[in-house]
């Protein structure tokens, strides 16, 4: 009787114990279910585990000469950051983005919301940004993949950078637009096959708004796909809508795409070229385009000569901190000390107003006016005339509108002078200064015409005869000669008659 009393007392204490741990453990199911589910924020916009209550520890870490006070050396600060900006680095481009939207109060005298804009683009282009470093794939619920701080706090950056571009572009017209997206491109183009191939993705509809898999989390974000998620109520409805400006900057255009992949595999990169047969290969239409991009490709020149040239009110100028790239570069520029004579730095000089008349000589030159042209520049001034400040100093006049620098800059690129060999640009500038009535530039255009250049001119017998004789009733010697020796042969070919 005990015993049975006993075993009686005992099955309920025991059903007890078990109810809590069942509990317990379809909790605790639950809770790794759910937190599988959250991880997978990269395709679902789920929990991000970067956002925390204070948003500067979200955010990457920086060096304290980039966070640091530096009013007294803003313009040496803002060139170093160029300098690493247009080699790449995605939080230079970041740190610029936010020093010309002037976050800090001590940069409020260089905001530039055209000039923030750009390198925000660019930072969100950058697969610094976005290739995971530290992810691991641990299957089971979920498909569970954390992250490392790094990759946590770069998402944070680019959220930032997103919604900050978002704001900047719907507050501009659609020329200062277009201004943001023709610099992007510029300074892309300066990095060979990697900047032509991050164009060819910023066009491409099979990527994210700004060349990231399509599955990433800030992209669908950006699109208003990123799911419901907390916060407010304002904010859900942000999430929905998207960032319509930053995602609208750059069209999708599969002829665009085909073009920049063309030009990345013309540098040589055979990476590239395995890109654009994959490209070819993704949709049935594409492989349609080679033979019509192949001729626009020849054609392509980029938006600016160098990174636009302006004097903003802060007096610090925007440098071009772009430098010559590869074997071809670095000949074309030695070649600007025997075959390219000074006097046209010299007048380019001049023309700017830089110096009175136009030195012969490098050695005529003070180093004060050497001095001035880097400044214009952004360049440091050591005064010390470089070649590729010679190059700059031809390419500043021509851009400001000097019909013989534009005619020296042609034959620059039509012969491989302090810049790589390109008959587009040479046909460019030719063009340019024969506008301005150059015969020089005007003879230069009817041989383009009467030889036919692939892609640039086609061949016009007619309109190279026409530029002639424009170009020799202008006075010039070559084109008369040559004038006279055509209307030599119409007149006989009259008297055989």
């Amino acid at each position: 009787m005990r015993d049975d009393h006993s075993n009686h007392d005992d099955r309920p204490r025991s059903g007890g114990r078990r109810a809590p741990l069942a509990i317990a453990a379809v909790a605790g199911v639950l809770a790794i279910a759910a937190l599988g589910m959250a991880s997978c924020g990269d395709r679902r916009g789920g929990v991000r585990f970067w956002q925390r209550a204070d948003a500067s520890s979200d955010a990457c870490p920086r060096p304290a000469s980039l966070t640091g006070s530096e009013f007294n050396a803003q313009e040496a600060g803002l060139r170093a950051l160029r300098r690493a900006a247009f080699r790449g680095d995605f939080f230079a481009q970041l740190e610029l983005g936010s020093r010309y939207s002037a976050v800090r109060a001590t940069d409020k005298n260089i905001e530039d919301p055209i000039e923030s804009a750009t390198w925000y683009a660019m930072a969100l282009s950058n697969d610094e940004g976005y290739a995971p470093i530290n992810r691991v794939d641990r299957g089971g619920f979920g498909d569970w993949r954390p992250l490392s701080k790094y990759d946590d706090c770069r998402a944070y950056e680019r959220h930032t950078a997103y919604q900050r571009l978002d704001r900047q572009l719907g507050q501009m017209t659609r020329e200062e637009q277009e201004a943001v997206r023709d610099r992007v491109v510029y300074v892309l183009s300066t990095q060979d096959a990697e900047g032509f191939r991050t164009l060819a993705r910023l066009h491409d509809g099979l990527y994210g708004p700004f060349g990231e898999p399509e599955d990433n989390r800030e992209a669908r974000e950006a699109w208003g796909r990123g799911g419901g998620g907390g916060g407010s109520a304002a904010e859900r409805d942000r999430r929905r809508r998207g960032y319509r400006a930053a995602t609208s900057l750059f069209p999708r255009n599969d002829v665009d795409a085909y073009l920049y992949n063309y030009l990345a595999v013309q540098t040589g990169d055979v990476g590239a070229y395995v890109l654009m047969k994959d490209f070819e290969k993704s949709a049935p239409s594409r492989d349609q385009y080679s033979r019509f991009v192949e001729a626009k490709a020849r054609q392509w020149t980029p938006p600016f000569e160098f990174y636009p040239n302006e004097a903003p009110a802060s007096g610090v100028p925007f440098s071009d901190e772009s430098r010559p790239r590869g074997d071809a570069y670095e000949y074309a520029l030695t070649r600007m000390a025997s075959e390219l004579p000074f006097i046209h730095v010299g007048r380019a000089l001049r023309y700017l107003g830089i110096a009175e008349t136009a030195a012969t000589r490098p050695e005529d030159l003070s180093k004060r006016q050497i001095e001035t042209l880097e400044a214009m520049l952004g360049h440091p001034m050591e005064g010390r005339l470089s070649y590729l400040e010679r190059v700059r100093a031809i390419q500043l006049a021509a851009v400001n509108g000097s019909s013989e620098a534009q005619l020296v800059l042609a034959v620059m690129y039509a012969e491989g002078i302090g810049l790589p060999a390109d008959y587009a640009r040479a046909f460019k500038w030719f063009d340019e200064a024969a506008r301005q009535g150059s015969p020089e530039a005007k003879f230069a255009m009817s041989s383009y015409f009467a030889l036919g250049v692939s892609g640039v001119a086609d061949q016009d017998k007619a309109q190279a005869v026409a530029l002639r004789i424009d170009s020799a009733l202008s006075g010039f010697g070559p084109s008369a000669a040559r004038l006279q020796a055509v209307l030599a042969q119409v007149s006989r070919s009259q008297q055989r008659r």
